[in-house]
């Protein structure tokens, strides 16, 4: 990777300036950041997280997190690739995990129907709740057609299976 891999991509700005509306726990539960977590903060986190304290945060680009503190993140899956095509992952505040997109344009294609990472994970089939906001931005900037939540869950599921246990395996 190189250095623009720490500059938050354009369409995730564009979100974070959207924001959610959780609306008494029937919206999405997510905090969009300016910018990423810096590489010092995600590495403190991580090895917080995992209890490892030999890790470093390099393979994620933390980008927000949940009411508990679960965090949203680009997981840099596939070295040598942009940020735009690497998946997009939950760690959850209590061990939950889950790669909820393959990548930077299905992750909108998620929100535009109304779940975040969060609810990616816990309740990966939930009812569509469609954001029109969200949904002009998926639809300027992700390449391909409109993706229900649920579809772009189990793609990522498919596509990345050994997610949850590489991450368990970096936990102590």
């Amino acid at each position: 990777m190189t250095d623009d891999d720490r500059i938050l991509p354009a369409a995730l700005a564009e979100v974070a300036g959207i924001g959610f509306d959780f609306d008494e726990g029937e919206g999405v539960d997510f905090e969009p950041y300016d910018a990423f977590l810096s590489a010092e903060d995600t590495t403190d986190w991580l090895r917080a997280w995992t209890g490892n304290p030999e890790l470093d945060g390099d393979a994620f680009r933390v980008f927000g997190q949940d009411g508990t503190g679960g965090y949203g993140a680009i997981w840099l899956a596939h070295p040598g690739r942009p940020l735009a095509e690497q998946p997009v992952v939950f760690l959850g505040s209590e061990g939950e995990t889950g790669v909820v997109a393959c990548d930077l344009a299905s992750y909108l294609w998620l929100l535009a129907d109304g779940s975040g990472p969060r609810e990616a994970v816990e309740h990966p089939g939930r009812e569509a709740r469609p954001n029109a906001e969200l949904a002009a931005v998926a639809e300027r900037l992700a390449l391909g057609a409109r993706r229900p939540a649920a579809e772009v869950v189990a793609e990522a599921a498919r596509r990345h299976p050994d997610f949850e246990d590489m991450v368990f395996e970096l936990c102590r």
